[in-house]
């Protein structure tokens, strides 16, 4: 019997699936400008958000069966858990505040996992083409949502994340210390390398994460509240 193979960080298969992101960016993109108002955009969206769906659930299910089950992983408890759910969201209904918070969390958190993946399964293995379509998926809606559809953020909808942010993060947390978990490695460094291990030991590099979390997301909220289209979005 031939042993599965393991996921390499920047090998072959890591490569590829960036390449196929960093493609699938600019046509997300040109395809929400050229549907946005159109009466293409709805059941465009609407699929898109049916293929997150598709991509997400089995995965979430696979966790919980038996054999693959593991506390310290297998709970929905991860922000990208969270963040497909405000994407399909988002698409189905045009939400601004779940299109700022796919569109902030995606950028800044769901590529971070992408850049530094904590996987062990290769192609073609299903834990793999879930992972990264999981993540794929996310980052692409939050780049058709907001620079394709311009369903834009504003200091509203940034505080409202920031909020919903730090809400989950102390539920997590709580939730780490009883079950001894690290969702959201909140608790302890990741056993992979990330670009936290840049920021100190534990509680140093939360502190300093939320911080600059926070600045940037402001920095990604700035441009878009400066000159802001008025087209409709429902709150």
């Amino acid at each position: 019997m031939v042993a599965a193979a393991r996921f390499e960080s920047y090998g072959p298969s890591h490569l590829t699936v960036l390449l196929i992101f960093a493609i699938g960016v600019a046509v997300v993109v040109v395809a929400g400008r050229r549907l946005r108002g159109t009466p293409a955009e709805r059941p465009v969206r609407r699929t898109f958000a049916v293929a997150i769906l598709a991509i997400t659930v089995p995965l979430q299910i696979l966790q919980l069966v038996p054999g693959e089950w593991n506390l310290q992983t297998s709970l929905p408890f991860q922000l990208c858990d969270l963040a497909w759910m405000f994407a399909v969201f988002a698409l189905w209904t045009r939400s601004r505040l779940a299109s700022t918070i796919t569109y902030l969390w995606g950028i800044t958190l769901t590529t971070q996992g992408m850049l530094t993946p904590d996987l062990a399964s290769d192609f073609p293995e299903p834990r793999f083409l879930m992972f990264w379509g999981m993540h794929v998926l996310i980052v692409w809606a939050s780049f058709f949502l907001v620079l394709g559809l311009r369903i834009l953020p504003t200091w509203h909808t940034y505080r409202q994340t920031v909020a919903i942010t730090l809400g989950w993060a102390i539920s997590a947390y709580v939730f780490n210390v009883v079950a001894g978990t690290n969702y959201g490695y909140l608790n302890r460094l990741p056993k992979s390398s990330s670009l936290l291990d840049y920021l100190g030991p534990w509680p140093l590099f939360v502190v300093l994460e939320i911080a600059i979390v926070v600045t940037v997301w402001a920095m990604l909220t700035w441009p878009w509240c400066r000159n802001r289209s008025r087209e409709p979005a429902t709150v």
